[in-house]
């Protein structure tokens, strides 16, 4: 037993050096995400011509500021909990090259690359992935370049719309640009995915004033129309950047717009002396006929009624800007649409930069905003959301009006936004570019709900709102297909797995995004990135031979 002790005390010993040097060696060892972290550092290395700033653009989860940088740009509060899968890594490009060597190296880890130019995909898929990810964010290219004397601007991606319009404003007060009216959005994935805008009836889409562009394609080479070539010049105006490479830039056509322009708001009610159903009866044969200076939105929301307390009823907005004075709007709408009952005192006249910062937020004229307002990103500032969309091209009845403002109100909170079209829309052919939703339509659908509450609950509760109305439409709607906006992301109308039926499944979808342009998307993109690095729930698939 004596000599028992000491070869006890020497097998223990033993085993507690081979204990504390396996705990040594885990802990010194690198977990997945810094191995990935070093190897596509190395990689981006020997893939730039800048690399000096390399470590100051890569994160990496264990980086403290990985959480800033994620959540800066997630526009869609449903999509920033402890939940939501992360990306491995955040690659924020300061040049060209930064971008090219991304996809380079995305490719040789076989990694998933997410682009986002300003993250106001309403489905959040520029930032999130049921498959491990990179994100790649263009923030920081966000060059504005504005040639008057040309009436040219040479724009960066990662710029958002308020920067774009500001900067020409800087320049010119008589030139615009047609895009949308929320100034955070980013360049790169509204003007790829059409661009839609309150100047579209006089002057068309963001994409049908888009003269050049440049892109890095999946082997990394920078291109631009001429080296490009016509068809995928053509398919990255309004078939969405994402599918076929990262837009780097758009060359864009400036408009002409008069040193003074009108915007107003008239509001009814179901209660109101010309009840909101008569508005919208009329509004339908006048919105998308009139004046192609004129774009007239309305918003239809059930609100407390305040006739009769405890109750709901249907607000119509009518909210529009016109490229002239307010004499001459009212004297249109006078014979064109009496029942706006619009008169001048309801009218406000302004800059074409003023009209801009008035339809992201009415009051802000009246709190003094300045141009450099359209400046602020509003960082980190998501909202809980669902969004869906639908195209109308015949007039809805006053008796299908009035059993829909009864579902609205059943619902309780999700809403609806008319966009008209006519104009300058109905008279560019539906394959002049790869946005095809033109003539034909009187106007697109924007159905709309926010909501507070974080709870899962919540979120459950208002998107089934969403999709119930969507479902109460279908009578009114567009059908075979059943057409939607691209940049009103919806993944409810179909979603890619990327396996055997991934064209099948990307048809589904793609024949409401693209109608009769999704078999020449699929040609361009098959043709570009044959094997589908650039891909996303939504993105644009290829052939299945391939």
């Amino acid at each position: 037993m004596s000599e028992a002790k000491p070869c006890l005390a020497y097998y223990l010993s033993a085993v507690i050096v081979f204990l504390l040097l396996t705990v040594s060696t885990s802990l010194s060892a690198p977990s997945p995400a810094s191995s990935l972290y070093d190897t596509f550092l190395q990689c981006l290395t020997q893939h730039t011509n800048s690399t000096a700033q390399l470590s100051s653009i890569l994160f990496a989860p264990t980086n403290p500021t990985f959480p800033t940088v994620l959540e800066n740009y997630i526009r869609n509060a449903r999509f920033n909990t402890s939940s939501t899968r992360k990306p491995l890594l955040i690659v924020t490009p300061l040049t060209e090259s930064h971008v090219q060597g991304a996809v380079i190296c995305a490719k040789s880890v076989d990694i998933q690359l997410k682009i986002r130019s300003g993250g106001h995909d309403y489905e959040g898929i520029s930032y999130i992935s049921d498959e491990p990810f990179i994100i790649l964010d263009m923030f920081n290219l966000r060059a504005i370049t504005v040639d008057v004397e040309n009436e040219v601007a040479v724009v960066q991606a990662g710029a958002t719309l308020g920067e774009v319009y500001y900067r020409i404003w800087e320049k010119s007060k008589v030139h615009g640009f047609p895009a949308g009216v929320c100034p955070t959005v980013g360049v790169g994935g509204h003007i790829s995915g059409g661009g839609y805008g309150n100047m579209m009836r006089k002057y068309g889409l963001s994409v049908d004033n888009v003269i050049d562009a440049e892109i890095i394609d999946v082997n990394g080479n920078l291109l631009n129309r001429r080296s490009m070539g016509e068809d995928l010049f053509w398919a990255i105006r309004g078939g969405g950047g994402a599918s076929f490479g990262v837009i780097l830039s758009f060359t864009l056509k400036l408009v002409p717009v008069p040193e003074t322009v009108t915007v107003f708001r008239v509001e009814k009610t179901l209660e109101t002396n010309v009840t909101a159903t008569d508005l919208v009866v009329q509004w339908q044969q006048v919105a998308p006929t009139t004046d192609e200076r004129l774009f007239m939105r309305l918003l239809l929301q059930p609100v407390s009624s305040k006739v009769v307390k405890g109750t709901k009823t249907i607000r119509a907005s009518v909210v529009a800007l016109f490229l002239g004075r307010a004499n001459e709007v009212v004297s249109i709408l006078e014979k064109e649409f009496p029942l706006l009952g619009l008169r001048v005192e309801n009218c406000t006249e302004v800059s074409w930069i003023d009209s801009v910062l008035w339809w992201n937020d009415d009051e802000s004229l009246k709190n003094g905003d300045k141009p450099e307002t359209l400046l602020n990103r509003n960082l980190n500032s998501a909202n809980f959301l669902k969004r869906k969309s639908d195209y109308v091209q015949k007039a809805i009845s006053r008796d299908g009006l009035e059993w829909l403002w009864k579902r609205m109100i059943e619902l309780g909170k999700t809403g609806l936004v008319f966009n008209p079209y006519g104009g300058k829309m109905a008279e560019i052919g539906s394959d002049a570019t790869a946005f095809p939703h033109r003539k034909g339509n009187l106007f697109k659908i924007q159905y709309s709900v926010n909501w507070d509450d974080p709870s899962p609950s919540a979120a459950t509760n208002f998107t089934n709102q969403a999709k119930r109305l969507y479902s109460y439409m279908t009578p009114f709607v567009s059908k075979s297909p059943r057409s939607a906006f691209l940049n009103y992301r919806d993944l409810d109308i179909g979603v890619n797995t990327f396996g055997q039926n991934s064209f099948r499944e990307g048809e589904v979808y793609g024949s409401k995004y693209f109608n009769a342009n999704f078999e020449r998307l699929v040609k361009v993109k098959t043709a570009v990135d044959p094997h589908n690095f650039f891909r996303n729930e939504q993105s644009v698939p290829v052939l299945p031979t391939i």
